[in-house]
Formats: structure tokens, sequence, C-alpha cells
């Protein structure tokens, strides 16, 4: 069998177990069969994609399928080569960690039946939409994907939150659908040819071109979550369970990613210098924004997605980057542009999934993910700060870990802007770095509050302190990829040159062979401008914190005496005398938060004899909500109040509005022709 017909066996998997958990979802073995079901699926399918992808050294490796069913005279297309095996790769590890983590947090699930039957499909549908190739399946996939994941957000129905979450999504992803379909219209033209190798071979104007890019953004953009088109993601992504949120932020944005890069760099072929300030302009607002949002977040899971709207703004700087050097013929600039995007793609799928694992456990074993009232838990639940303490500091770019290599190689592309001709991308490029490293600070200073107010300290309520450590099977998801993400830091140079093939298929050159250098050093450009060896950092520091270790074992004093932590001198260990999650960003939010939040504090002072207890109070709201959607919102439901009296014309007046509606139509069809 051919690797696209095993990866389509994968799919056709997935709908089986879906098919399965509906008739069997109230079954006491429910939960161990469908999530163990789609573990052995989604490692099939990552190993056929990971074979393929270092099969992946010429486009006669590239595997395909036409299967008799959908547009009649066009049929289902299927596509297996390089930037898809990569992709299936991310979707098909995100899927068998988030299936070996509802093994163990399955368990404590309160509505299964809602849960597991679209947990596969979901699954299913991520995987179809990336071997699509052509408009139709892509598009049908691209809606099973959307509606699946809305089933999941829609598990916990009866809190009210989680209703206006699934409607705030669905109205996203339908608008972003929308998009999508136009785009894939003009690409298609007055012909029709919705096979992407049609639309692959088509000459495409420059209008055409920068419509599509616009109507890519709308629509890929709004499921990746780029600003501002994210407000869905911040509502959504909490309200599903752990591991479903894990999927969505790790994996299911990432597929909006390569939608982006499917029809970007390869259906329209060459790139323009003006497309690529677009894609660096939002993406650096987005990683600024993202990363303040989240910032200011008391509730853990809010925290994480509003942090992936950062991650996303970071790829999407990366690929502006590939856009601008591709656009002036820079092939090796492209290519580094090009492979940081795809690192940092896998690297957030990996740091994102451990975070949303931890948080789920968090919220397993104290029912909370308010920070506010958690702490201490690092005592309690030692093995999951130690991995959660790891996905913090590979999402907050420390070396040796994966996140700070990504982003490394992304600030090695920007310091390649000088070369470029145009001034304009000359002053914009730098400007774009500045926010990078502004929003990269930013990210450290946000997990710092997110770990120390959560894990460190004492805990701020009983259920905290009573905490006990989560399942085995929950805490091996964990560990996993907290291995894979101390893996990539330190060997680097194997991931990339596993890109190699990705970005030679795409923009027609690849960086230089990795492995090859001395020390498993990488070398992006030239040894003189920059290179980083990411084991060796990793042997420094393993091996000076040991040594200081031992020098303080040994030569410090001996007695060991545990006592309360010093509080100023006052022997009540109050909790409420600890950082809080919003005293921790409460400085943050006075230098920004008037920009970026209009926030205002309010602050309750008793008069003097007066019993009751000081208060601050804060608050802020989302000015893209209240200056977009607001207004949006406002705008549709007058119109709708007008068009109302059209339920009530008569018969001729019905017919009179088909005829206005049928020459309309009919006209467009001839302009367009």
């Amino acid at each position: 069998m051919t690797p696209a017909v095993v990866m389509l066996l994968c799919a056709t998997a997935f709908l089986g177990t879906a098919i399965l958990a509906i008739l069997a979802a109230r079954s006491g073995r429910a939960t161990q069969v469908i999530y163990g079901t789609s573990l052995v699926v989604s490692s099939i399918a990552f190993a056929t994609a990971l074979v393929q992808l270092a099969a992946a050294i010429s486009p006669t490796s590239t595997s395909t399928l036409t299967l008799p069913i959908g547009l009649p005279w066009l049929g289902a297309h299927f596509r297996l080569d390089a930037l898809a095996a990569f992709f299936l790769v991310v979707v098909n590890l995100g899927g068998a960690l988030a299936s070996l983590y509802g093994l163990g947090y399955g368990r404590h699930e309160r509505a299964p039946q809602r849960v597991l039957p679209f947990f596969p499909a979901f699954l299913a549908g991520m995987n179809l939409v990336v071997l699509a190739d052509d408009a139709f399946t892509f598009l049908l996939s691209w809606e099973f994907m959307s509606l699946a994941s809305w089933a999941l957000v829609m598990a916990h129905h009866r809190d009210a939150g989680n209703r206006k979450a699934g409607y705030l999504y669905i109205v996203m992803a339908s608008f972003g659908t929308l998009a999508l379909l136009l785009a894939f219209g003009l690409l298609a033209g007055p012909e029709g040819s919705y096979d992407f190798a049609a639309m692959r071979a088509a000459a495409h104007t420059s209008s055409t071109a920068g419509i599509v890019l616009i109507l890519l953004l709308l629509g890929a953009g709004s499921k990746a979550g780029l600003v501002p088109l994210h407000v869905w993601l911040p509502l959504a992504h909490p309200a599903a369970p752990s591991h479903v949120s894990a999927l969505m932020s790790g994996v299911m944005t990432k597929v909006a990613v390569y939608g982006f890069i499917r029809v970007v760099f390869d259906l329209l072929g060459t790139s323009t210098a003006w497309s690529s300030v677009v894609v660096l302009v939002l993406g650096g607002g987005t990683a600024v924004l993202g990363i303040l949002h989240a910032l200011m977040e008391k509730d853990l899971k809010r925290l994480l997605a509003y942090s992936t709207i950062e991650n996303i703004g970071v790829i999407f700087v990366s690929l502006g980057l590939a856009l601008a050097f591709e656009a002036n013929g820079m092939g090796l600039a492209a290519a580094l542009a090009l492979t940081a995007a795809l690192f940092h793609v896998l690297n957030h799928s990996f740091f994102k999934s451990l975070l949303f694992f931890g948080a789920g456990a968090v919220l397993v074993a104290t029912a909370e993910s308010d920070m506010e009232k958690l702490g201490g838990l690092i005592h309690r639940m030692p093995f999951t700060s130690f991995a959660f303490l790891v996905g913090c500091m590979a999402i907050s770019a420390l070396p040796p870990f994966n996140g700070f290599v990504s982003e490394w190689l992304a600030f090695q592309a920007v310091l390649q802007s000088p070369d470029l001709p145009q001034w304009g991308l000359k002053i914009i490029i730098p400007a774009i770095g500045g926010l990078l490293a502004f929003s990269a600070a930013l990210a450290a200073a946000c997990f710092v509050k997110a770990f120390g107010v959560t894990f460190l300290g004492r805990p701020r309520t009983l259920v905290a302190g009573q905490a006990r450590e989560v399942d085995r099977l929950s805490l091996a998801a964990m560990f996993v990829p907290a291995a894979l993400c101390l893996l990539a830091g330190i060997l680097p140079g194997v991931v990339m040159d596993s890109l190699a093939p990705v970005t030679l298929a795409l923009i027609g050159t690849s960086m230089p062979v990795q492995m090859g250098v001395p020390w498993l050093s990488i070398v992006p450009i030239t040894e003189t401008r920059s290179s980083y060896n990411g084991l060796l950092v990793f042997l420094f520091t393993a091996f000076s914190a040991s040594l200081t270790a031992y020098l303080v074992h040994r030569f410090a004093s001996r007695a060991l005496r545990r006592a309360p932590a010093w509080d100023c001198g006052f022997p009540e260990a109050d909790p409420a005398t600890q950082y809080t999650a919003g005293s921790f960003a409460q400085p943050i939010r006075r230098v920004f938060g008037t920009l970026a939040f209009r926030a205002r504090e309010q602050v309750d002072m008793p008069a003097p004899g007066d019993l009751r207890p000081a208060r601050l109070t804060v608050v802020s709201r989302d000015l893209i909500w209240d200056g977009l959607y607001v207004p949006i919102v406002g705008a549709v439901a007058s119109i709708a109040e007008k068009l109302n009296h059209l339920q009530f014309l008569t018969i001729r007046r019905y017919l009179s509005l088909v005829f206005l509606a049928l020459v309309f139509l009919l006209l467009v069809l001839a302009l367009w022709s």
C-alpha cells in the first residue's frame, strides 16, 4: 500500500471509532476502548507520515490517490507530499499524546458520551484536511473538523460560558469557511478547476493573488487565532476538556497554518513584497497583544489560550519574512525563515500540549483553574509540577529547550533584512523583530507568573492543600512532550534537516545540511555570522548545576532545620500575604493596560474606624471586541429587524424577488466568464 492509502485508512479508522463510540458511549469500558483505539491509529498514522517525510527528498516521493466520490466531474483527490507529511506528523503525534492523556483524564469526565464520539472524528477531520488535494475535499474536511471541534467545545453545554464560547466559535468558523470558499473560487477561475494541481499550474494575476492572500488571512487566520480574528479562541479552548484543548491549541491551529502555507506558498506561486508586509504586521501585532492578554489572565487555561495567539504571531512573522525574501530572490534567507516557522509549529505543538495537560491535571486534582485559588502544588503534585516547569521554560524560549531554537532562527532571519532592496522592508522588519523580542520577554514574565502562582508558595484554598498527584497515564502523556522539548532543543539539526524537503518543495531552496557540523552545532547561514550548540549548552547547564549542588551539600552547614518561610516578621502564615496573579501583572498592566485594555483601577479605602476591608477593583475592556465586533453585531441586528417584514410578503412579491435574484446571478456569471 502507498503511504496515501495508509493515511486514508487511518482516517477511516478514526471515523469507525467515532461510530463505535456512539454505539458504546455508555459502556463502562468505552473510555479505554475509544482512547486506546485512537492512540493506536494515531501512532500508525504518525509513523507513516514520519517515514514519508524522511523519504521526501524529491518530488517523485509524493504519494497521490483519487477516489470516485465528491463532485462527479472531479472526484476526491488526496496527496501526501513533504509539506503534508510534516503537518501529519504534528497532527498525529498530538493526537497520540491526547489519546494517551485521555485514557487517564477521561475517567474524570462528567459526560463521556458527549466527548467520545467527537474525539476520533476531530482527529479524522484534521488528517483529511492535510491530505486533501482539491478544493471541494479540503473545504468539506475543514467543515467536518470545525463541527467536530465545536461539538467538543459544547460537551459541557449546561455551562452558560461554554454555550457562549460554542456560539462564537461556530460563527467565526463559518465566516472563515466562507472566506476560504471565495479564495478557492478565485483560484479555480472561470473554468472551475478545483483540483490543486490545476490551480498550481495556472497563472494568477497580481490582483487575484492579493485578494486570495487577504481571504486566506481571514479564513485560515480566523482558525489560527490571528488578531483581530482571535476573539473565539480564549473562550473556546478553555471550554473544551483539557486533552481536547491541547488538540485545539497545539494541533488544530497548525492545521490552519498548513492551509495558509499550502495556498500562499504552493498554489499561488511567486509572492510580492507588499504581501509580506501585511503578514508581518498582523503577525507582530498578534504576538504582542496575545501575550499581553495572557499576562492579565488569572485563569490558567485562558492564559494558555492567549499564549497560543502569541505563538501564532511568531509563526506568521516568520512566514512573512519568508514571503519577503522569496519575492526578492533571497532563497537561503527565505529557507531560513520558513524553517523557523515550521520548527516553531512543531515546538508549539510540543509545549502547548504539555501545558494544557498540566492544566488538566491541576483541574482534576483541585477542580480549580483560577490561579488565585491554587498555590503550593509543587509539594502535592511534584511530577506534574516538574513537567509543567519544563513546558514553561520551553515556551519562554529558554535554552537548551526547543522554543529557544525556533525563535533564535526567526531572529537570524530578521538579521538578513538589510540585504533587501526595499527601504520599507528594511525599516519594517527590524521593528517587527523588536516586537518579537518584546513578546518573548513578556512570555517569560507570563510563565513565571503561571508557574509561581500555581505551584509555588502556600496553598491559598483547602482544595489546593489537599491535592493529589494524577494517574500514571496522564503523567506519561506529560513527560513524553517534556522529553521532546528537550531533545528538539539539544538536537535541532535533526529537525532542521528533516524540514529541508519541505522548504525545497515550496521555495526551491533548503538550508545547508546541519548534521555534518561538528559537535552537533547548527549554522543557519555561515559560521562567521551565527551558530548555536544546544547539546553543549545542556551539558554546561547540567554540569554547573550539579557542581553547585555538590559544593553546597559538601561544604555548607549539614544542620537541617525546617521552619515556615519568613514573612516580614509576622508569625501568621496567611496565604493572603503572597503574590497573586493580579498583583504579579500589576506593573505591566499599569504600563500597557491603559493603551491595550483601557484598564482602570478603582480603590475602595474605608474611612478610619470603618472595619470594612479595602478593595482594589480592576476594570479592563477588549478594545478589538468593543471597536470591531460590537458594531457588527449591532448592524446585523438592525438590518435583520428592517428585513423582518419580508416574512409577510405576498406570493407575487416572493416570485418577483426570486426572478430578480435569478437575473442578478446570471449577470454575475456572464461578467465572470
